[in-house]
């Protein structure tokens, strides 16, 4: 068998294997049954556990998706939190609890959410600023915003904004629709477009995509532009949730850390190149199913913490034993 053929078979063997986190999606999903029919109540497979479990995954899943497109173009967010809870108050502030102020509140946190992640894109496009460090300290600006303007809940939204964070079509939550919704779309671009190609192209090596003619610098702000917009989203969601906005919301939900580990989990590279928005969904139910099992167990918040990292960890060197070599 010449070398040519077995490099062939290789590469098909390595696209007809199970990615690991769906793997791992399985056995934390049946562990968690198992170790809740022993320790718990029994009700990990219940309707409103399940429910309530994806329900409570709805805002760190969307901002995750948005997050999933930055790191595959090789960049990060760090910023996201700080623009939920941007997002949180003021939709809050604008709307005062008064429905014919809904549009103009979710227009204008979209239109801030656009310029943010504009911001984003262009200092580490055009000032050359490391990721980590440009949206850190956009992030901290929007703290000492948040810190100088808002020290409580602000404002109020209207009974019918709730329906975001409270209603159904049928059985199922428009939350949820909302996830899959953005999910569905997130993947879209990424695998049957022309800009998610390019996207793709830029993370796997910068230095080649600009050689081959694509405007590298674009295609990194529209990532960082998608992932503030799906932080505004999220935000949204949230105040529909608490029906008031506060500063902290963000923050105190760590959706900085919690969707960059989802979308690791999830099989998207740091070096970028490589990844998608179905590994990033599981990636986030791995946690939620985690979360839920935490609560109905009622174990220790740092043991919870511990097996996050184990589990990140795990997933991280999954991805390397499985891509070893692949290179060459």
């Amino acid at each position: 068998m010449t070398t040519v053929s077995l490099s062939n078979m290789q590469q098909r063997i390595r696209a007809s294997q199970i990615p690991p986190v769906y793997a791992i999606l399985v056995v934390v999903f049946v562990g968690a049954i198992i170790i809740d029919a022993i320790f718990g109540r029994g009700q990990m497979l219940s309707g409103p556990i399940l429910t309530n479990m994806v329900v409570r995954s709805v805002a760190l899943g969307i901002v995750a998706v948005g997050q999933t497109y930055v790191m595959i173009g090789a960049s990060i967010d760090l910023s996201v939190a700080f623009m939920i809870s941007v997002t949180a108050v003021l939709a809050s502030f604008v709307m005062q609890g008064d429905p014919n102020k809904v549009l103009i509140a979710v227009v204008i946190v979209f239109l801030v959410g656009i310029l943010i992640g504009l911001v984003n894109g262009l200092i580490i496009t055009k000032l050359k600023v490391n990721p980590f460090i440009a949206t850190l300290g956009v992030g901290l600006l929007l703290k000492g915003f948040l810190n100088a303007s808002f020290t409580n809940f602000v404002g109020a939204v209207p009974a019918s904004f709730q329906t975001l964070g409270y209603g159904e079509i049928g059985p199922i939550p428009v939350s949820i629709l909302m996830l899959l919704g953005v999910a569905l779309i997130g993947g879209f671009i990424l695998q049957r477009t022309r800009y998610g190609a390019h996207l793709y192209g830029v993370g796997g090596s910068e230095e080649v995509a600009r050689l081959s003619g694509l405007r590298t610098d674009r295609v990194l702000i529209m990532a960082h532009i998608i992932c503030a917009i799906t932080a505004v989203i999220s935000g949204l969601f949230i105040v529909s949730r608490l029906r008031s906005g506060a500063p902290w919301v963000g923050p105190d939900g760590l959706y900085d850390l919690e969707s960059i580990a989802a979308v690791v989990v999830g099989g998207t590279a740091l070096s970028g190149g490589k990844g998608g928005v179905a590994g990033t969904i599981a990636g986030v139910l791995i946690f939620a199913i985690l979360d839920t099992m935490f609560n109905q167990i009622g174990m220790d918040a740092f043991l919870k913490q511990f097996l996050r990292g184990a589990i990140i960890i795990l997933a991280v060197a999954s991805y390397t034993y499985r891509y070893k070599g692949e290179v060459a």
